[in-house]
């Protein structure tokens, strides 16, 4: 029988554990939390200091019952949860479980004569961190154990019932003043806001046009191109068509001439090493891998993978706001490049990436386990998107250890009489850390010397039209959910998630855009619930939320000074807020009375305002005929994705779908 009992998260980690820890050690898995706050009632004792009503969760009844009956006749019992504040939390949660059973029991035991009653031996709890899943981290941890750290428990403890209190409260108001069914989050609000001001900054966009000219010059059998940049004192391009026009029309006849090179020789540092935001950023950016699917990728890697029957986690730890890097880890980077690229490759000194303000310094950045397991080398053990995650985790951390690219950037002016162009070169000239991650475009001009004339080929007028403000991406709204102190890493991906499981907001090839729900939910809250809406409000929370994990402030005051003020507002919303209903030119086909718009999980539909005495209720149709079967209209509908399609208004008699909403052809109208 095995001495001692290891608990982690997910079977995967305490598969890949196990192999390290030999046959001494029972690990199994949690499954993720065991204990919190129930469902469906606030849960939580207020006027009791808030006291949260803690119960195991429905359906992880049997899973408690294994661990504690594992626990039994151990020696030692290791909670080896995540190394953050959900993991502190349940792992105290299992802690805290366990030993009450094993009193109970030892109650239990004893003789009626206390003298004669041999006591039975204590179970030892430890809880062991670790940041990577390798068997050198996992015996130093184990080598070194320490107790639940109780303030980073009470951090996330503060956290849950913030949480829970806002959302107690005020998604009974979203049900009776919009639709029954809604929620609000305190992060997630924060996130709704930002995506319809944005949205709201798009619509009211008016495109101005400017215009300006293009020349296409040769020299040495060489072509390149140069823009106008200047005429007569007045920069370009100009507000007037005509302005370019005459330009054209002006340098038609004219020699070009070059007039002035300006050269500049610059070194380009290599990025630092992924956090959880700079992560998400760029696997959407070079993958367009949702927020949530990176992080779903990331917890396989981290957790272990299978190589030559042997399980072994690929990275650090996925959840993290810091850059730091271990001198190990650096050490074994650094001979990689070495040998691989000449020490050419390396910088004269490290570089020093600093951290943003309130990091978790002590916790590392997303780096491989092993530089030496390159992704190539462990390519065929991974699915397709799991290979090309750990790629960008590797190219990351190795370039980020690597010397500075440098470039030069050419400035060469060319003259038209009155008018000046412009041709930009831009030449590399040492890769440096480019020889990872990739070398850069280069913009390569003939060899051009002042006073020397260029051939013309071609000119051409340009026109120029500004754009909107781009709406969201997964990769910009955690970029700017980070830079606002909103969130931490862990929570960054739920919250895009859930937006767009509430039907708040949809992504649209990529960018998200807010539903009409999304505007009213938005709307009510920034009315009502100032604070709850304010992204320093709410920075400051999770400021707060740090200091009680550093032991700094207790984790009640949080609570108690929060929540007065917003159950006062609560009260106040109940009674001026109106209901509000938008009614369409329809009425309804069997009482007469007008339709209205309502909102479900599915989207929008038409209801009778006469309910509930009538249930009459259909889907708002488009007025496009299906391609599909020609007889139905088109619907709006949404994936589990919180992507937007149009499907039949006969299904399932039709199972025609589109993601783009098709143009009739004349033909179809005129069917129709």
């Amino acid at each position: 029988m095995s001495k001692y009992l290891v608990i982690v998260e997910s079977p995967t980690k305490a598969k890949t554990i196990s192999k390290m820890l030999g046959k001494d050690y029972d690990v199994t898995s949690s499954k993720g939390h065991l204990v919190d706050l129930p469902k469906h009632s606030l849960s939580v004792k207020i006027e009791e200091g808030f006291q949260p009503q803690y119960k195991v969760i429905k359906g992880k009844e049997k899973l408690l019952k294994s661990l504690k009956d594992k626990a039994k006749g151990k020696k030692v019992v290791y909670i080896a949860t995540d190394p953050d504040r959900e993991g502190e939390a349940i792992g105290w949660h299992i802690q805290n479980k366990l030993q009450d059973a094993l009193q109970k029991k030892k109650g239990r035991g004893r003789k009626k004569k206390e003298e004669k009653a041999i006591p039975p031996a204590e179970v030892l709890f430890y809880r062991v961190v670790f940041h990577e899943i390798t068997e050198e981290a996992i015996k130093k941890s184990f080598a070194a154990p320490e107790q639940v750290d109780i303030n980073k428990f009470n951090a996330q403890q503060a956290r849950r019932i913030l949480d829970r209190i806002v959302g107690y409260f005020l998604s009974p108001l979203l049900w009776k003043k919009i639709v029954r069914g809604l929620s609000a989050g305190r992060v997630q609000s924060v996130a709704l806001k930002f995506i319809v001001e944005r949205e709201k900054l798009v619509r009211a966009f008016v495109s101005v046009k400017s215009y300006g000219a293009e020349a296409f010059l040769s020299k040495d059998d060489s072509e390149f191109k140069a823009k106008l940049i200047r005429f007569q004192k007045e920069k370009a391009p100009f507000p007037e068509k005509d302005k370019a026009e005459q330009v054209l029309k002006y340098v038609s006849d004219k020699q070009f001439q070059v007039h002035a090179l300006r050269s500049r020789v610059a070194d380009k540092k290599p990025a630092s090493p992924f956090t959880t935001s700079l992560l998400q950023q760029e696997a959407f950016n070079k993958h367009r891998f949702s927020s949530l699917k990176t992080m779903m990728l990331a917890q396989k890697l981290y957790e272990g993978i299978e190589i030559k029957d042997q399980m072994v986690g690929l990275i650090t730890y996925m959840r993290t706001d810091s850059v730091f890097v271990s001198d190990k880890a650096k050490k074994e980077g650094k001979e990689y490049i070495s040998k691989n690229f000449g020490t050419d490759f390396l910088p004269e000194r490290d570089y020093v990436y600093k951290n943003k303000k309130g990091a978790q310094a002590a916790h590392e950045a997303i780096r491989p386990t092993s530089v030496w397991r390159t992704p190539d080398s462990v390519r065929d053990y991974l699915p397709q998107d799991e290979a090309r995650l750990y790629e960008l985790i590797w190219k990351r951390f190795v370039s980020s250890l690597m010397a500075k690219a440098r470039y030069r950037s050419l400035k060469v002016e060319i003259r038209a009489g009155d008018a000046v162009f412009q041709a930009d070169e831009r030449r590399v000239l040492f890769e440096g850390f480019q020889k990872v991650t990739g070398r850069e475009e280069e913009d390569l001009l003939p060899d051009l010397a002042e006073g020397s004339l260029v051939k013309v080929l071609k000119l051409e007028q340009t026109e120029h039209s500004t754009k909107p403000p781009a709406r969201f991406t997964d990769a910009s709204l955690v970029k700017l959910l980070e830079e606002k102190g909103i969130g931490r890493p862990s929570t960054y991906a739920p919250t895009i998630a859930t937006l767009i499981r509430r039907d708040y907001m949809l992504r649209e090839k990529g960018h998200f855009q807010p539903t009409d729900l999304g505007f009213q939910v938005c709307e009510l809250l920034q009315e009502h619930f100032t604070e709850i809406m304010s992204e320093a409000f709410t920075a400051q929370i999770e400021k707060k939320l740090d200091e009680v994990e550093e032991g700094q402030i207790s984790w009640k005051s949080i609570l108690e000074e929060f929540y007065p003020p917003f159950k006062e507002k609560i009260d106040r919303a109940q009674e001026v807020v109106k209901k509000k209903v938008v009614y369409v030119d329809e009425s309804c086909p069997q009482c007469g009375k007008p339709l209205v718009i309502k909102w479900s999980r599915r989207g929008r539909f038409l209801s009778c305002s006469g309910f509930p005495e009538c249930k009459f209720a259909k889907s708002i149709t488009t007025d496009v005929v299906c391609p599909g079967c020609a007889k139905g209209k088109l619907v709006e509908r949404k994936n589990k994705k919180g992507q937007r399609f149009f499907g039949c208004s006969r299904f399932p008699d039709c199972t025609f779908t589109s993601r783009d909403l098709p143009k009739e052809t004349e033909e179809k109208k005129q069917e129709a």
